[in-house]
């Protein structure tokens, strides 16, 4: 079967782009060849053998090798999984919530009862939106306060049902609109944070893609914290950073390395717990694979969490929590560090 055109349009894979092109082209071949019971077809069969597998270790090599920039890219890239499309494939079926009984239903949060595994469970998990209209609907992934409200609500709920809470965190951030700090966007936040550090049932949050600051915070605080392989997490977005710091977004590639905000770093400096692999070019290129690494991924979180006496959930999460940022300052010189007069 012949390779469609590459659909991944991300700079850095201009080599990998340029290989399926030329797979594509040679797959065409072959199956011109075989249709026409062409002499040549095993020899074209071998090329294209031998392509695939040139292909598979460029994508290996180029994935390995990635900036802290190049990895926001991939975060950020049109075709990676959001929330909605993790539900059919991890956890059907799925009945969704809506509404925070206030204000409304915010399209950038999802909510409802699903099955994972043998378990039942309550999903919550930003959503960005395919297409232009849906993008505009969910606004861009950022939740306004009555999605973090409607989140809450949606946790409580699991809590009265003794079933355990899953988070997947898909946001460049909370709405920064006038009226959503008019109706309390800040402080929504803060009792999500306060509340979810109380909820007496195991929770899990993953980072599937963008994680930026006090939006991803909202629904993050769990018994354990991982990030997808080419995930971001960050208290602000690479080009928010570069205009405060550097007076321009161009300086973005810069200021991701600064932040050190990919999913190794972040668990080398302790504020997550896991990494969660993705396929061979990231989750953009398989969603199946991506939805088969997170589902054995959640089941082992969860299973250990349940495994941990219950009354100590609450206070493994705050500690876990109270321990991210400890640092020990160093006793002060004995000398001067400057001569005196």
């Amino acid at each position: 079967m012949a390779a469609t055109a590459p659909k991944f349009r991300l700079p850095f894979e201009a080599p990998i782009q340029e290989m399926e092109a030329r797979l594509a082209e040679l797959e065409a071949r072959y199956a011109t060849a075989r249709a026409d019971l062409d002499a040549g077809t095993p020899e074209i069969a071998e090329q294209v053998r031998r392509l695939r597998r040139e292909l598979a270790g460029l994508v290996r090599t180029v994935y390995a090798n990635l900036s802290a920039w190049e990895t926001v890219q991939v975060s950020r890239c049109e075709h990676r999984p959001q929330t909605r499309d993790y539900i059919p494939l991890i956890f059907s079926p799925f009945l969704e919530l809506h509404g925070d009984r206030a204000v409304g239903d915010d399209r950038a949060i999802v909510t409802g009862l699903a099955r994972l595994g043998e378990r039942r469970i309550m999903l919550v998990g930003h959503q960005k939106g395919k297409t232009l209209a849906e993008r505009q609907a969910c606004n861009f992934g950022c939740a306004h306060p009555e999605g973090y409200r409607k989140a809450l609500l949606k946790m409580r709920l699991a809590e009265k049902l003794r079933i355990p809470i899953v988070c997947l965190i898909d946001t460049p951030g909370a709405y920064p609109g006038i009226g959503a700090e008019e109706r309390g966007q800040a402080l929504v936040i803060a009792e999500n944070l306060y509340e979810m550090s109380r909820i007496d049932t195991p929770i899990v949050c993953v980072v599937i893609g963008e994680g930026g600051s006090g939006g991803a915070l909202g629904i993050g605080v769990g018994d354990r914290v991982a990030m997808l392989e080419y995930a971001y997490y960050s208290v602000i977005s690479p080009e928010g950073c570069a205009t405060i710091l550097w007076k321009g977004a161009e300086h973005a590639p810069r200021a991701a390395a600064a932040l050190r905000m990919t999913a190794r770093e972040v668990k080398r400096m302790g504020i997550i717990d896991d990494v969660v692999p993705e396929p061979p070019g990231g989750a953009h290129r398989d969603h199946r694979e991506a939805a088969a690494n997170l589902k054995s991924y959640l089941l082992r979180a969860l299973r250990e969490i349940e495994e941990q006496p219950r009354h100590e959930l609450l206070k493994r999460r705050y500690e876990k929590f109270r321990r991210i940022g400890v640092f020990v300052e160093a006793d002060a010189p004995t000398e001067p560090l400057l001569p005196t007069s």
